[in-house]
């Protein structure tokens, strides 16, 4: 894990076949569809970060597994933790309506349907080994 806290920390869930895609209601630029993903708050592991955002966005209870890695992101230019993440319980939904409007179980060969431009090298390499395609 990063020794530098990250402005955001987002949630790779895979469930079965699928991973899990959110689209906000505001785009950042070309950001549309992404992981569920949110604010690192204070004393807060990005680990338990992205566990938090998925539940107040999308009402999934998951737990952490596995912390991907951390960059700087290309479009946002804000520093970036992700971790691969599996459901516990629940639905995935839109549980906070004022920043999402959408949210899909996406097939690994539809990816490039919802994020037109490539994926941080780290979460495609742990999606191209966990999702079938």
């Amino acid at each position: 894990m990063t020794e530098t806290k990250p402005d955001v920390s987002a949630a790779i869930i895979t469930d079965g076949e699928r991973v899990l895609m959110v689209r906000r209601r505001v785009k950042e630029g070309e950001l549309s569809w992404q992981f569920p993903a949110g604010g690192v708050e204070d004393g807060e592991t990005a680990e338990d970060a992205a566990v938090r955002e998925t539940l107040e966005e999308t009402g999934l209870t998951v737990k952490a597994v596995r912390y991907i890695g951390d960059r700087v992101h290309p479009k946002s230019g804000k520093f970036m933790a992700y971790t691969a993440c599996e459901v516990v319980s629940g639905t995935a939904r839109v549980a906070d309506e004022d920043e999402l409007d959408a949210v899909a179980w996406v097939a690994h060969s539809e990816i490039t349907d919802y994020v037109p431009y490539p994926l941080y090298d780290k979460v495609q390499a742990y999606l191209d080994d966990v999702l079938p395609h």
